[in-house]
């Protein structure tokens, strides 16, 4: 079977496909590897989508910068000691993972009241956190689910007592749809001397990644 011709790159004169090089000038006759290059813009693509998700917590401007307040002390030397963590946020920042964004609002501490009161020796640490559902789906938030918190390195659990006084606002359970918002609180019982209260954000509950926020009291 003749072999089909193609021009020789070299002396534009005509040459069987096949041939290694050609008869006419003795150049070498390159073949395209368009399998070679397929393979590579495979490889290439899924670089990009694996660095897409492995992204981590950023921090963005915060719409309510200004409205946010922490009645908690918290020396700014303190940031410095967790140099050796993940990235951390603290009081009035916000923090983007992928498409949902996260605003630690407030943190303050109680006493209780007069029918509410904490375990001697305790008092009660309230945050309140707004989130921002900039992706195309519906998420679901929950206050036992979504949030994990450590004071002080020791595991801590919510506690519906540290939000009763507070009931102007809301607990921070719910759906959130596409492009929507929720703001609440989720509230602690912690000894008195606490020093450093660790909210842990998982905006995806079958994911790994997690937004920390911290507090300090000095």
């Amino acid at each position: 079977m003749k072999n089909k011709l193609i021009l020789c790159k070299s002396c534009n004169k005509e040459i069987a496909k096949n041939a290694k090089t050609c008869p006419h000038c003795g150049a070498k006759n390159k073949k395209k590897h368009y399998w070679l290059i397929a393979i590579i813009a495979i490889i290439v693509l899924a670089c990009i989508i694996a660095a897409g998700d492995s992204d981590e917590p950023q921090k963005v401007d915060s719409p309510n910068k200004n409205g946010a307040s922490q009645n908690i002390n918290q020396n700014s030397g303190d940031k410095d000691q967790n140099s050796n963590k993940n990235t951390v946020f603290f009081a009035g920042d916000t923090a983007q993972l992928k498409n949902i964004l996260v605003t630690f609002i407030n943190v303050s501490e109680s006493t209780g009241s007069a029918y509410n009161k904490p375990a001697e020796g305790n008092v009660f640490v309230i945050c309140e956190f707004e989130i921002t559902n900039n992706s195309k789906e519906e998420i679901t938030v929950s206050s036992i689910m979504s949030f994990e918190a450590y004071c002080d390195d020791y595991a801590c659990s919510l506690s519906l007592s540290a939000m009763i006084d507070n009931d102007d606002k809301n607990q921070l359970d719910g759906t959130v749809a596409a492009g929507k918002k929720l703001r609440g609180i989720i509230g602690y019982e912690v000894p008195a001397e606490w020093k450093e209260l660790e909210v842990r954000y998982t905006p995806d509950i079958w994911s790994e990644k997690e937004i920390i926020f911290v507090a300090y009291n000095r």
